[in-house]
């Protein structure tokens, strides 16, 4: 039996479902979400394996016009996503028009690979509107297959898959067999932390956040984690500690529960946080975080 492998990465404009996509596809929780738009920083990849397959699924950034060095790094996760891909996912949904973003979406009218369009959350949409918004963007995008999905409750990703195991090319898998991620286990201790300042902070704050982790112990019952909550102003590392420590603390309490059952281990998890002044503008920081700053 011919083995296949491929690239199969989902762009699209901020919040319209990528990571609810992704996660559904590779049957892992990979990317974190929120409600809030440019939750998505990185691109992530997340594998999936069968005796005769390897799909690699690429999670990336919301596509927005850069205003500052952070959003160009992420800009340029959302376009590498565009150079490699042997199936490109193009996500959209039901509200979102179809003319935002239109310097990205001749990028990939441009693309020769197939392109899979699919109109997200068509449980919030009519028939009505999800008939003109498939005429709309068949007009855009001809040569797009057009999927309506829900990504959230999981309908018509059955056909999705059946597409990609069809459109997949003839190739030995790229890593190894019981791969399930192309990043190590401290970058998703700093997603899931980032995700519960995101969930439990207002405003420009949790946008001014990054996270490292400094150590990262595994022991035979428990890893012991301590981990950096960078923001840029005095100011927001008191909003983060909140009165008394609190809101740290209840950060702290909530990553850990998702970190155990990530790693499916008990873990002893320690927070700090440090003002560092505009480090999202800064290459050598942005370095330091895993961006790629042009």
């Amino acid at each position: 039996m011919t083995h296949k492998a491929g690239f199969v990465n989902i762009v699209g404009n901020p919040n319209v479902g990528k990571s609810t996509l992704m996660n559904a596809l590779v049957g892992e929780r990979i990317s974190i979400i929120t409600s809030k738009a440019q939750t998505t920083r990185h691109r992530i990849m997340g594998i999936v394996n069968t005796e005769d397959m390897q799909i690699i699924y690429s999670d990336t950034p919301g596509v927005l016009e850069p205003n500052y060095k952070l959003q160009q790094s992420m800009l340029s996760f959302s376009n590498s996503a565009l150079t490699d891909a042997d199936i490109l996912l193009y996500v959209t949904d039901v509200v979102e028009k179809t003319t935002k973003n239109e310097s990205f979406l001749h990028k990939v009218q441009a693309q020769e690979m197939p392109v899979l369009l699919l109109i997200n959350k068509i449980d919030l949409s009519d028939q009505d509107t999800l008939i003109k918004l498939t005429e709309d963007w068949k007009e855009l995008l001809p040569k797009a297959e057009i999927i309506p999905i829900s990504a959230k409750e999981k309908f018509n990703l059955d056909y999705v898959l059946k597409r990609i195991h069809q459109l997949l090319p003839p190739s030995p898998p790229f890593f190894e067999k019981d791969a399930l991620t192309d990043k190590p286990a401290r970058f998703f201790v700093t997603e899931i932390i980032r995700e519960k300042i995101l969930q439990n902070y207002e405003k420009e704050v949790p946008y001014s956040v990054e996270v490292m982790v400094e150590t990262f112990k595994e022991e035979k019952t428990i890893i012991r984690i301590q981990a950096v909550i960078f923001v840029e102003r005095d100011s927001q590392k008191g909003i983060i500690i909140g009165k008394g420590g609190k809101m740290l603390k209840k950060v702290g309490m909530e990553a850990r529960k998702d970190i155990e059952a990530f790693f499916d281990k008990k873990v002893y998890l320690e927070l700090f946080v440090k003002v560092e002044k505009d480090w999202h503008n800064k290459d050598n920081k942005l370095r330091l975080f895993g961006y790629q700053p042009e």
